[in-house]
């Protein structure tokens, strides 16, 4: 087991503007309201917060599920907030927001796995700031074409969902979920909406293969993803259920993963030590027009 205490010097970061920092943290305390950069031990916090950005996430802050790489609380959820998609709007208004990303816990307690709250955060926003440009980031609603149609009809800018790991490693690093189930997803929400962009994001160094990732990017192309985002898997807890680093991926192999994506047909990959899915999300979402129009 690598010693994760020492992180290679590439993970070095600069000091964020605290003060910032601090006046985002009151903002969500005041409201209510949860992000996963706080939820999942996000890496990148600080710069994020720093510069007035967050990722919002819906319907509580305990998951029904036991992802072993992710630091959300698993347990029973609270009630779902019906004003909940109000304040997220507000809140977008108030930090002055070109670009957002809403994702959530898993809700398979909920009928509608929790995507009437996307759908009804989507409209809300839509409401408020009609110029702004909305990302959702869910977890499968099970795959099931009726739950995806509640978000798609909502009209997202990107819909994203997150393959996570190679085919091998899934059940693995995913207990509860399913390879090829993220894949009916990423396919449903193209046939539901060609319109819509999809995006999906992959872990690294977990002990897949080279052979593995380029299989990943093969499957979701095959599937309709059009972004693509890979970072180095960070171990949340020295606890049983967290998974260990195998090792650490060095920056030079993230931009040969950049390279192999674009050539293979993404219209946008971010791969990094410290990219995550939502990171700098609105880059992905350009690099997109860019390339559709050379």
């Amino acid at each position: 087991m690598l010693d994760t205490q020492k992180l290679p010097p590439w993970f070095k970061q600069e000091i964020p503007d605290m003060e910032k920092v601090r006046a985002m943290k009151n903002m969500f305390r005041e409201t209510g309201l949860h992000t996963v950069c706080e939820s999942a031990h996000c890496p990148n916090i600080g710069e994020c917060w720093g510069r007035g950005t967050a990722t919002f996430m819906i319907l509580g802050d305990v998951c029904t599920r036991a992802c072993r790489f992710c630091a959300i609380v698993s347990g029973r959820p609270l009630s779902v907030d019906n004003s909940e998609p109000e304040n997220v709007a507000r809140a977008v208004q108030k930090l002055k927001l070109r670009y957002v990303v809403i994702t959530s816990v898993a809700r398979d307690d909920l009928a509608d796995e929790g995507a009437g709250q996307f759908a009804e955060t989507i409209r809300e926003i839509r409401n408020l700031l009609p110029e702004v440009k909305i990302e959702i980031l869910i977890p499968d609603f099970s795959a099931r074409p009726e739950n995806l149609k509640i978000a798609t009809d909502a009209r997202p800018d990107v819909f994203s969902h997150n393959i996570e790991s190679v085919a091998r490693l899934s059940k693995k690093v995913r207990p509860q979920a399913d390879y090829e189930r993220s894949l009916r997803v990423l396919k449903i929400i193209k046939e539901l909406d060609p319109a819509v962009m999809t995006k999906s994001s992959l872990m690294v160094g977990l002990g897949e293969t080279e052979d593995e990732i380029a299989d990943v990017m093969r499957d979701l192309l095959s599937a309709g993803c059009e972004i693509l985002t890979i970072g180095q898997y960070l171990s949340p807890s020295t606890e049983k259920r967290h998974l260990p680093v195998e090792r650490f991926v060095t920056p030079e192999e993230f931009a040969g993963y950049k390279k192999l994506g674009l050539e293979m047909g993404f219209r946008s990959v971010m791969s990094g030590p410290l990219v995550r899915s939502s990171y700098i999300a609105e880059e992905g979402y350009n690099e997109c027009f860019a390339v559709a129009g050379k």
